[in-house]
């Protein structure tokens, strides 16, 4: 069967139907080049007033077949390059007959799709908020590899098609129609045809802007002036971005620059070679796996006890702090009714105002009508009492890391909850288990672990007790899903997955304050493509904090009759809070802060941790930090805390910032290849510490060539 289905009305006009046998959507792969290669030219030898493209899927088009690019190899780039020119000379052909060609868009077109709208040269959409147009390559490591790039910049213009060429900015078909990238919107699919009949019928003739004798490119081209001045500072400005570990944006820039400067089929091979080379390449690999593959499995419920959904009405947060606040904000947004409980009214409002602020300037920017933030604000009730809980279908503690207040809240909310109702606990570090022994109903006790802040940040960590249900954890990963959040599910543990790596992370870069400079490990952690040094990070998180923590750990450890070590970053972080520098809200840590918001690593950090200002190879910095969580990693895979290896990837990226780039700690073994991952870790043991030491588990996969 056909992916594309040949057919002619009564009015000579002819329809290309995108539809792919046996599947939800239209993908570009070798079957659709050939079916399309094959209808264009059907058309150029048929008579025929003009030409409908449109999909009998829900989406117009979903855009390339990921699974081919994700196998090819650097062996492979000539294939890929054949396949991108292949369907950019069909999609050339077809622009090119001299008759109007419609693309129908009655839903998401979206990379490859979208390059199949614009190689049309009428595109009319319906206009509903739920479809979205653009090109969403570059979160994969691609670029627009179908004509994408080059019409965007003959459309747009190299300034104004950037945004949504390397930052894959995605467009409602009212924005796009007042960037001429849709021509006309129609109200519901089914105006769709007889909409493009009509244009084809009124305008006989038609032809791409770009075809136009005398035509202009908007904005200029690269060596107009005022252009050029801009483009001198644009790849350092990319670079500042991507940090040269993200190769797609830079690629992106310089084949919209260089096609800009020849002719519309020269810009096409520049930028099939770089798509070529992107998709043979090692990092769209690492992305593919984690935000293609991984993050649509968990988001589709992979880790999800089979039962019946649940869709939360009113819960309830105890703490009306920074956490407690950011809950509540995410859940009143969403349409959940909120409980905001403190000890005082006076601390519950504040918690509230909060999300005052956050909607205040949302409608000052004019993204939310006053009315809409009235409403989300309405559905967040402050109190001091327990009693407005006990309709709350869900309850999450969201107080200090202190096991006996913990505890205390958690029984005075049961008091009054339904026997029905869950109870989670956004601690960060401590024992699930533990916490629900104060629990009348441990079943339905969870760790919920947001991260901060939490309106930003896109994970839930859900932790699973030793007597949490699965019923229970279904109605943690449904509220997960409702929050618009990626949830992570991992066993119990002290610190869980996140917290547990997290900690390494920070540790090891204030461990190294007594190997080298301070400003080496910030800049090795840029480098590397964490978002924040460790130096920063326990600024912003506190050292107090980092020390209330610790003493929680070894109060619990002497407890059970264990041995708590210290080892060089606790006693470094004893001595900062000895000299009153407990971090950003101290106005004094790691840093120094200004009135005006500026901060500088504080200067006397070498004097009291580094008198003698050794140093240490700086690729050892980075691999330090990179290794040491990869590696505590592998460790909660194999003490069966972790539970998939895309929870350790997507939970490594998108809660503790472990660099996107590599897809993952997991997947940053998988990508240096286990045996040079081992030998390196080896390397690194003999010089800083057997905690580098790589376990029995690396050691065997290493000698079976095995991957994670």
């Amino acid at each position: 069967m056909s992916t594309v289905i040949y057919q002619k009305d009564e009015n000579q006009i002819v329809h290309l139907v995108l539809d792919r046998p046996n599947s939800p959507v239209n993908l570009i792969d070798w079957e659709f080049c050939r079916d399309f290669t094959s209808a264009v030219e059907a058309l150029s030898q048929d008579s025929f007033q003009g030409a409908i493209l449109r999909s009998t899927k829900s989406t117009f088009f979903a855009g390339g077949d990921i699974d081919t690019l994700y196998k090819a190899k650097a062996e492979n780039a000539e294939s890929v390059y054949q396949l991108t020119m292949q369907v950019k000379d069909a999609f050339r052909k077809l622009e090119t007959l001299g008759k109007p060609v419609v693309a129908c868009i009655n839903g998401s077109a979206l990379g490859g799709g979208f390059e199949t709208a614009l190689a049309c040269t009428t595109r009319i959409a319906v206009n509903h908020k739920s479809i979205k147009l653009g090109f969403p390559e570059v979160t994969l490591g691609l670029l627009p590899g179908a004509g994408g790039v080059t019409r965007m910049v003959r459309h747009l213009g190299i300034q104004a098609a950037l945004p949504f060429l390397a930052e894959g900015r995605m467009l409602s078909p009212e924005a796009a129609m007042k960037l001429n990238l849709v021509d006309a919107l129609v109200e519901s699919e089914s105006q769709l045809v007889d909409a493009a009949i009509t244009h084809i019928l009124n305008n006989p003739g038609a032809i791409q802007p770009w075809d136009e004798k005398g035509f202009r490119l908007p904005g200029g081209t690269p060596n107009t002036p005022k252009l050029a001045q801009l483009l001198v500072a644009a790849p350092a400005a990319m670079r500042q971005k991507t940090r040269g570990n993200l190769p797609a944006p830079e690629a992106i820039l310089a084949a919209a620059v260089e096609g800009a400067s020849v002719d519309f089929a020269t810009a096409s091979r520049i930028e099939s070679r770089y798509f070529a080379e992107l998709a043979t390449g090692q990092v769209s690999k690492n992305l593919i796996n984690a935000f293609w593959y991984q993050k649509n499995a968990i988001d589709n419920g992979k880790n999800r006890p089979n039962s019946a959904k649940t869709k939360f009405q009113k819960v309830g947060v105890l703490g009306a702090g920074m956490m407690g606040a950011g809950i509540a904000y995410s859940a009143a947004v969403k349409g959940i009714d909120v409980v905001l409980k403190d000890v005082t009214l006076e601390n519950a409002e504040k918690g509230k105002d909060y999300s005052r602020r956050l909607l205040e300037k949302k409608v000052q920017k004019g993204r939310l009508e006053q009315s809409a933030a009235d409403a989300i604000l309405g559905r967040i009730k402050v109190t001091d009492s327990v009693e407005p809980l006990a309709d709350c279908e869900l309850v999450v503690e969201a107080v200090f890391e202190d096991r006996a207040l913990k505890e205390k809240v958690t029984q005075e909310a049961e008091a009054v909850l339904a026997d029905s109702a869950v109870f989670g606990s956004n601690t960060s570090t401590l024992p699930i288990s533990g916490l629900a022994s104060a629990s009348k109903r441990p079943d339905n006790f969870i760790g919920i672990h947001f991260f901060s802040p939490v309106d930003k940040m896109p994970l839930i960590e859900i932790i699973c007790g030793e007597k949490t249900s699965d019923e229970t954890l279904a109605k943690a990963y449904d509220f997960s899903l409702q929050l618009g959040k990626t949830p992570i599910v991992v066993n119990d543990s002290r610190g869980f997955f996140t917290s547990r790596v997290f900690s390494c992370f920070v540790k090891e870069g204030v461990k190294m304050l007594k190997e080298t400079s301070a400003a080496e490990i910030e800049n090795a952690a840029w480098a590397d493509g964490f978002p924040v040094g460790p130096l920063a990070v326990l600024d912003e998180v506190s050292l107090s904090l980092f020390d209330k923590i610790n003493a929680q750990t070894r109060r619990d450890f002497e407890e059970q009759g264990a041995e708590f070590v210290i080892d060089d970053a606790d006693d470094i972080v004893m001595k900062m809070l000895e000299l009153n520098r407990a971090g950003r809200i101290a106005g004094a840590g790691f840093y120094q802060y200004s009135d005006s918001g500026k901060k500088s690593l504080w200067p006397e950090l070498g004097q009291h941790f580094n008198p003698n200002a050794e140093s240490i190879p700086y690729q050892d910095i980075k691999d330090r930090l990179l290794y040491i969580m990869s590696l505590e990693t592998v460790k909660c895979f194999d003490e069966k805390v972790l539970r998939s290896v895309g929870d350790a990837n997507i939970g490594s990226v998108m809660g503790i910032g472990f660099p996107q780039w590599a897809g993952g700690a997991l997947q940053f073994i998988n990508s240096v290849g286990i045996k040079t991952f081992v030998d390196r870790a080896t390397e690194l043991a003999s010089r800083y510490g057997e905690r580098f030491l790589p376990g029995e588990t690396l050691r065997k996969m290493a000698v079976n060539e095995e991957l994670f």
